[in-house]
C-alpha cells in the first residue's frame, strides 16, 4: 500500500502545490519528471537528506499537486520551480532533475537566470525534436484515452511505466507510481500532461546552452529506450565542462532502478 504524501501545501496561481523538506545540511532541490512524482524520488531524498536539506515538491497536474484542466506544461513547471525556490527563500542551493524535472531545471536556470551551486540532471528530455508515437497518439485523441473505463486506463499506465524500465519493477513500486492515476481527477490528468508535451519547450533553449553557468553532472541508465543513452554524449558535448557518468544495467527509470550509485555520484560531484 502507497502511504507516500507530502505535508506542505503551496500556492500558485491559485492551484494547490504539495511539498516536503527532509534533512539538515545545505540546501537541495529534486524535481521529478513524467508520468513519476515525488514518490519516485523517496531513495534520494531518504539518502540526500543525512547530508542536505532535501526539498522536494510534485509538479503541477503530478501526485498531490492540483490536477484542474489547466497547464500543466513543461511552459508552467519552470515557473513553478522558480516561485517554490523563492518561497522557501534559497540563496543558491544544489539542484537535481530527472526526466522533465531536467528540463524543468534546466528552462529554470537558463530561461528564468535562477543561479545553483551545482546541476544534475538524471536523463533529461534536453534535446529536440522528441515524444513517441505514443505521446502523439494521445495528442490526438486526449478525450478518447481520459473516457475508458477505469480498469483499462489502469492497464495502460502500468503497461507504459513498465517500459521505462529495464529492470522489472516490484509491486509496491508499480502502485506508488499508479495511484495518483486512478484517484480523483488522475485519468484525465494523467492524459492531460501527455497531451500538453511539447518539443516547442525544449525548442526555447536548444541553442542556449552555452549559458550553463553551473558546474553539471549528466546521469544516464545506459539501457533506456524512452531517451537512448547516445542523447547524453550529444548532450554533455553541448555543456562545456559538463560532466558525463553512465548506470549499466539501468533503464530510463534509473531513479528507482539503481538509486544507490545516483546518490554515490551526487555526493561526490557537490562535494568535489
Amino acid at each position: 500500500m502507497n502511504t507516500w504524501t507530502l505535508p506542505h501545501n503551496f500556492e500558485f496561481k491559485g492551484r494547490k502545490v504539495k511539498y516536503g523538506i527532509s534533512g539538515e545540511g545545505e540546501p537541495l532541490v529534486l524535481v521529478h519528471g513524467t508520468p513519476w512524482s515525488s514518490f519516485n524520488l523517496r531513495h534520494l531524498i531518504h539518502d540526500l537528506s543525512r547530508d542536505y536539506t532535501v526539498y522536494y515538491f510534485d509538479l503541477l497536474g503530478y501526485g498531490e499537486s492540483d490536477k484542474s484542466d489547466a497547464d500543466v506544461s513543461l511552459g508552467i513547471q519552470n515557473k513553478l520551480l522558480d516561485a517554490l525556490i523563492d518561497h522557501w527563500k534559497l540563496e543558491e542551493s544544489f539542484i537535481v532533475g530527472h526526466d522533465f524535472g531536467g528540463t524543468t531545471v534546466l528552462r529554470n536556470h537558463i530561461l528564468d537566470k535562477r543561479r545553483y551551486k551545482k546541476i544534475v540532471v538524471i536523463d533529461p528530455v534536453a534535446l529536440s525534436p522528441w515524444g513517441s508515437p505514443f505521446f502523439k497518439h494521445i495528442e490526438q485523441h486526449e478525450s478518447a484515452f481520459a473516457g475508458v473505463p477505469d480498469y483499462i486506463h489502469a492497464a495502460i499506465v502500468e503497461a507504459y511505466i513498465k517500459t521505462a524500465a529495464h529492470q522489472a519493477l516490484d509491486q509496491e513500486t508499480i502502485d506508488g507510481i499508479l495511484t495518483p492515476w486512478i484517484s480523483e481527477g488522475g485519468k484525465s490528468a494523467f492524459y492531460r500532461q501527455i497531451a500538453q508535451a511539447d518539443s516547442r519547450f525544449t525548442d526555447e533553449f536548444q541553442h542556449k546552452f552555452a549559458d550553463v553557468s553551473a558546474p553539471t553532472l549528466i546521469l544516464w541508465g545506459e539501457e533506456d529506450t524512452w531517451i537512448p543513452c547516445e542523447q547524453a554524449h550529444v548532450l554533455q558535448s553541448k555543456i562545456e565542462g559538463s560532466k558525463l557518468v553512465t548506470v549499466p544495467n539501468a533503464g530510463h527509470l534509473v531513479i528507482e532502478e539503481n538509486p544507490t550509485v545516483l546518490v554515490t555520484e551526487i555526493r561526490r560531484f557537490f562535494k568535489a
